[in-house]
């Protein structure tokens, strides 16, 4: 019995011998010299690429960041203390990138994209690398749709359009993440989705702010992607990297998206430790010399895509459609691709017969809010001054006006938007065309004013209403106001309904006009709402309205 039970197993076990098919894995394996920091170098890793993920044998990832000739430097993006000398790492194959999809909204993640909320694992579309090439110039189309802040000092003199780059730029403790906070915030119930990237902040600042988001409700369109101040500075490097990415997958499924770099002041700073941990050359303030390359390269990828369209039937169900629905087989992209789509639709021998549709995931957008942190108002320093030259303009929050009263504490006379009047609707243009010049002049008016006491009719006029149209500009944290109220209120300030009412009495004027305007003439609001402009017979009705409030206010 025993020697059948022999004769089996070395009948199987022969099998086994002559059944076996030896293969051969090639593996990119390197061997840490140094490590220390957050950072890394090994040698080896020949064919690693950059930004390339690489593991090493304790399990933690880092990205292969220098690529020497004979080494390569790692940026660590876990726990480094378990990191030694001789240790093995192999690069993995995959380019650093982070999890995308609808599944993250309402969700607060880490810099790699991994949930830290504690609601269970994401539900995710695909990984998008952090690193991208900006869309080109062709593939873009103007801007000109209004990211709707409801803070009325912006939407009417600062306009933000979507695809834009806006810089929010003051001293610290000046409102600008509050700004950022309120323009989240409006955008509940509409349809931006909105990206809070927090960079080197404390976790109980960060707390806080999700608190906010949640209390009114915005975290229901926000995704929070955090990088602590206790975090590796390599996280703190690739956070808005990773918010960028994700904001792109929105974009190019035909989405609006808003993300908020909150700041990158701070993210500066940590590129600079990561480099001068590297051996990378200092420049200017220990800086490296790529700086302006380092959130160049981010903010280009803030666009409005050009819409693609085809021709369908006319009796086509559906407001989107696919390339393959297009009876000429053709997708009309492009900066003009609805005047060329047009002019094809009117070539064909029965136009009538047919109609445009826009195509299923085109037309997105991105836009970006980055925030710098100047030391007292100088926006000359190194990383303010890279910023601006790249932005489409900015918002200047000044410390005298913080500290006067004066909130949002805008300074007009630097701010700017480069998109200006296309990102704004009409009804905003219909009131404010003039309301950034006229406030900047009352401010340099008031200024000068306080050093002659015989003024003038006419500078006494400017300096009244001008200080009710800055009581009217100003607002309190954390309540964006709809369109159809901004305008309201503009209009009656703009137009003199405000001018007689005192100064210090302003905000209750204020509280009382919106108060009878929705109780009374609701169906103005609501015209403007819908048609986003000022008609003239709806115009007429708001001056009769404006009036019969200013009768009986007191």
């Amino acid at each position: 019995m025993s020697d059948q039970i022999i004769r089996q197993l070395t009948a199987d076990l022969q099998g086994k011998i002559e059944a076996y098919q030896p293969q051969v894995e090639v593996r990119n394996v390197g061997k840490v010299l140094e490590a220390g920091d957050g950072i890394a170098r090994a040698s080896g890793l020949a064919g690693v690429r950059s930004q390339e993920l690489v593991e090493f044998a304790n399990g933690v990832i880092g990205i292969a960041f220098n690529l020497e000739s004979e080494r390569v430097g790692i940026t660590i993006l876990g726990d480094y203390a378990g990191i030694h000398e001789g240790m093995e790492v192999r690069a993995t194959g995959r380019i650093a990138s982070v999890p995308v999809g609808e599944g993250l909204i309402g969700r607060v993640v880490n810099a790699l994209g991994e949930p830290i909320d504690g609601k269970g694992s994401l539900q995710y579309s695909g990984f998008y690398p952090i690193e991208r090439i900006a869309p080109g110039v062709v593939a873009r189309q103007d801007v000109d749709s209004p990211v709707q802040t409801g803070i009325k000092a912006i939407d009417s003199m600062i306009p933000i359009g979507r695809g834009q780059r806006e810089l929010i730029i003051g001293d610290r403790q000046t409102g600008k993440t509050a700004l950022a906070i309120d323009t989240i915030i409006n955008q509940k119930g509409k349809d931006l989705i909105c990206i809070y990237v927090a960079i080197g902040q404390k976790k109980a600042a960060v707390a806080r702010t999700i608190a906010l988001l949640e209390r009114y409700g915005a975290m229901a369109h926000t995704i929070v992607v955090v990088a602590a101040a206790d975090e590796s500075a390599a996280l703190q490097y690739i956070a808005p990297y990773a918010g960028c990415a994700i904001g792109e997958y929105f974009m190019e499924n035909g989405q609006d998206a808003l993300v908020v770099y909150d700041d990158l002041s701070k993210h500066a700073w940590a590129y600079r430790q990561v480099s001068l941990l590297l051996r990378r050359p200092p420049g200017r303030e220990a800086y490296p010399g790529d700086l302006f390359y380092l959130h160049s390269r981010l903010l280009e990828r803030a666009s409005r895509m050009a819409a693609q369209y085809v021709i369908v039937p006319a009796d086509f169900g559906g407001k989107t459609a696919k390339p393959e629905d297009a009876v000429d087989g053709h997708v009309y992209g492009g900066p003009i691709a609805k005047d060329d789509a047009e002019k094809a639709l009117k070539a064909l021998s029965n136009p009538e017969a047919h109609r445009l549709v826009k195509c299923q995931g085109s037309g997105g957008s991105l836009t970006a809010l980055p925030i710098i942190e100047t030391l007292l108002g100088d926006v000359s320093a190194y990383v303010p001054t890279n910023v601006i030259s790249i932005t489409d303009g900015q918002i200047y929050l000044e410390n005298n006006l913080f500290n006067a009263g004066i909130r949002p504490a805008i300074n007009v006379g630097i701010s700017v938007s480069r998109v200006g009047g296309s990102a704004q609707t009409r009804a905003m243009k219909q009131v404010a065309g003039r309301l950034r010049l006229d406030m900047a002049a009352y401010r340099e008016l008031a200024a000068f004013a306080q050093f002659g006491s015989d003024l003038d009719k006419a500078t006494q006029s400017q300096l009244n209403r001008g200080l009710r149209l800055q009581e009217i500009l100003k607002q309190p944290q954390y309540e964006p106001m709809p369109l159809e109220q901004q305008i309201t209120l503009l209009f009656a300030g703009v137009n003199g309904f405000a001018d007689a009412v005192p100064a210090e009495r302003m905000k209750t004027w204020e509280q009382d006009l919106l108060r009878y305007m929705e109780m009374s003439h609701p169906e103005i609001g609501r015209d403007i709402a819908e048609r986003r402009q000022i008609t003239p017979d709806n115009e007429t009705h708001l001056r009769e309205a404006l009036k019969a409030f200013a009768s009986t206010w007191i």
